[in-house]
């Protein structure tokens, strides 16, 4: 019986097989993986090894779905959503496990990926994003080629976070320096929704990922709402940490179709349930986590 089970939804990714090679080499728990393809193939494929199972649907049915249909499967005491482009502290799950009490989510550090760099037939390389056009030192136009880096960008790191008044995610960098923020379990206000820890009796009686919300969207919100407004914790273990590669720069595609309108609707339910209080759960209000946090900007 697994003590873990590491999830991972992912639909055209290009880095899921790195992802998941580098967690089974930095695993030291009873820990399976949980791959879901959410509507295409892993490309590369995915070698076979008996701890990891593969979900394969031929039509996507949306990360939230996809989170919780691997969750139904799991038998496991605990559960660890992950993104398919992360990279892992040696022990994670361990580290993760034993500091994640019965109404807590945990949350590893995180820090920025550093996937691949471009290189030039020359000998030069280039950071990650779209295929260069021109190499600055020799001038030439390629053929670049990938070449894999996988490495946290020391530099980039982020254990904080929260949400303004309109419930946009925020970093958080300036709640590091308050006294309740120097402990290795630290509280957070929110988190990005990359990668979290929690018991698995705990995801249930907080009714999985809402997917009331769509495929995807406000998943921070609202795992850390559901949390915080139910009596429950949320926690950044520095212990332990993962590294996440950010998508935002050029060269980098959303693998999950998400239109300006789906993103609008996920935001007005995501108002509905915490700020006008419709979510059934909630035995505290949202003001009482803005109060427990003040001062917060963006309220």
């Amino acid at each position: 019986m697994p003590s873990l089970s590491l999830i991972i939804p992912a639909r055209s990714e290009q880095w899921l097989s790195a992802t998941v090679e580098d967690a089974l080499a930095k695993m030291r728990g009873e820990t399976e993986i949980i791959v879901v393809l959410d509507g295409t193939q892993a490309d590369p494929s995915l070698r076979q090894d008996p701890r990891v199972n593969v979900i394969q649907h031929h039509e996507s049915v949306g990360q939230r779905a996809a989170i919780n249909e691997a969750a139904r499967l799991s038998s496991a005491t605990h559960l660890m959503k992950c993104d398919a482009h992360c990279a892992f502290a040696e022990g994670f799950d361990v580290a993760l496990m034993s500091s994640c009490e019965s109404d807590w989510i945990v949350v590893p550090r995180m820090y920025n990926l550093h996937v691949f760099n471009w290189a030039c037939p020359c000998g030069h390389q280039m950071y990650q994003g779209a295929t260069p056009a021109l190499c600055p030192i020799c001038k030439g136009v390629g053929p670049f080629q990938q070449v894999l880096v996988w490495q946290p960008r020391w530099h980039k790191r982020t254990d904080f976070a929260r949400f303004d008044g309109e419930l946009h995610f925020q970093y958080w960098g300036a709640f590091g320096e308050r006294p309740e923020a120097q402990t290795d379990l630290a509280p957070t206000m929110s988190l990005i929704g990359a990668a979290f820890c929690l018991q698995r009796e705990y995801f249930w009686a907080l009714g999985g990922c809402d997917e009331g919300h769509g495929g995807w969207g406000q998943q921070g919100t609202e795992m850390a709402c559901k949390t915080w407004l139910s009596g429950g914790t949320l926690i950044v273990n520095k212990q332990t940490w993962f590294a996440h590669l950010f998508r935002t720069q050029d060269g980098f595609a959303f693998p999950w179709g998400f239109s300006g309108t789906a993103q609008g609707r996920a935001r007005a339910y995501s108002r509905r349930l915490w700020i006008e209080s419709e979510w059934p759960g909630a035995t505290r209000p949202l003001r009482w986590l803005v109060d427990h946090f003040w001062p917060v900007p963006g309220w």
